[in-house]
C-alpha cells in the first residue's frame, strides 16, 4: 500500500478573504481556520447557539406575564392549551398540538355563549417551537396591528394565548369565534442563529381540518430578521386582499412591496 505524504498546515490563524460579508448575515460563513480546524472561538459560538436553540424549544411560555402585558395595553385575552400537555408529548405527538384540550373547548364555548357579538379578526398566540420568540415579539406585533384593524372597522376577538400549540390549533379557535380572519402567531423552529424567530400564519375562514395550502405565511419576524413594521404592512396587505377576494393561501398573491431601508435602519444582527 502506497502512503501519501501528510499535508501540513500553518499554525497561525488564517482569515478567509471574504470575511467582510459576515457583517450582512448571521450565517456561519468565513469562520477562518487554525491549522486544519475551525478556531476555538467559532466552536464555542456554535455550541452556544446550539444550546440557545434547545432552550428555545423547551422553554415554557409565561402565559400569566403575556396576559398581564396584554391587559396593560387594554387587550382582552384568554389562555388555552392543546392536547399536548407537556413538551415531551408535544414533540412526539404533533397531532395533539393541533387540537384544543376538552377544557379549552368548553372554555371557548362558554365565552362565546356569554359574549355573542360577531368578531371579524381572531389572533392566536402559540408557543410552538420557540416560546422565546413569542415572548420577545408577539406583544409588540399585536399592538402594531391594532390601529390598522381599527381603521378597517374590523372587530377583534379576545387574544387567545395557547400552549403546546401547532399552527392548525388556530383553526379550531377561529371556528369557535366564527371569525373569518385568523392570525396565528407562533414560535418557529429555532435555527442555530435564530432562536427568537416568530412566524405568522394567516387563514381566511379557518375551520378545523383546514389544509396548509389555505394559509399564507410570513416568516422570520425578529430584530435580526423581518421587522415588526414590515411584517405588519405585509400582513395587512394580505388581509385586505383576502377580505375582498374571500380567499387565502396559494390563491392569494402577496404583492406587498418592501421599501428600501436607509443605512440608519440596518437590521440588527443577533450575535
Amino acid at each position: 500500500m502506497k502512503l501519501s505524504k501528510l499535508e501540513t498546515f500553518p499554525n497561525g490563524f488564517h482569515e478567509d478573504p471574504w470575511h467582510k460579508l459576515k457583517q450582512y448575515t448571521d450565517a456561519r460563513i468565513a469562520m477562518g481556520r487554525v491549522g486544519c480546524s475551525i478556531p476555538t472561538q467559532e466552536l464555542l459560538k456554535f455550541q452556544l447557539s446550539h444550546a440557545q436553540a434547545k432552550d428555545a424549544v423547551f422553554h415554557q411560555l409565561d402565559t400569566e406575564n403575556m396576559q398581564a402585558r396584554l391587559r396593560d395595553l387594554k387587550f382582552e385575552s384568554l389562555i388555552v392549551e392543546s392536547k399536548a400537555t407537556d413538551k415531551e408529548v408535544y414533540l412526539k405527538r404533533p397531532d395533539l398540538g393541533r387540537e384544543l384540550s376538552e377544557q379549552a373547548q368548553t372554555q371557548l364555548k362558554t365565552y362565546v355563549q356569554q359574549h355573542p357579538q360577531q368578531c371579524d379578526v381572531c389572533i392566536v398566540v402559540g408557543d410552538g417551537l420557540s416560546a422565546r420568540a413569542i415572548e420577545e415579539n408577539a406583544i409588540a406585533y399585536i399592538n402594531s396591528l391594532r390601529e390598522h384593524i381599527d381603521t378597517e372597522g374590523w372587530k377583534l376577538a379576545p387574544i387567545v394565548i395557547a400552549t403546546g400549540s401547532r399552527v392548525a390549533l388556530g383553526d379550531e379557535v377561529a371556528q369557535s369565534f366564527n371569525a373569518p380572519l385568523l392570525i396565528m402567531l407562533i414560535g418557529e423552529r429555532p435555527g442555530l442563529s435564530s432562536p427568537d424567530s416568530m412566524g405568522i400564519y394567516y387563514t381566511w375562514k379557518a375551520r378545523k381540518g383546514c389544509l396548509d395550502s389555505s394559509r399564507n405565511c410570513i416568516s422570520n419576524v425578529r430584530p435580526a430578521g423581518l421587522s415588526i413594521q414590515i411584517a405588519t404592512q405585509r400582513l395587512m396587505a394580505l388581509m385586505r386582499n383576502s377580505f375582498k377576494l374571500q380567499l387565502s393561501g396559494v390563491d392569494l398573491k402577496d404583492d406587498h412591496v418592501v421599501p428600501l431601508q436607509s443605512d440608519e435602519h440596518l437590521k440588527k444582527l443577533l450575535f
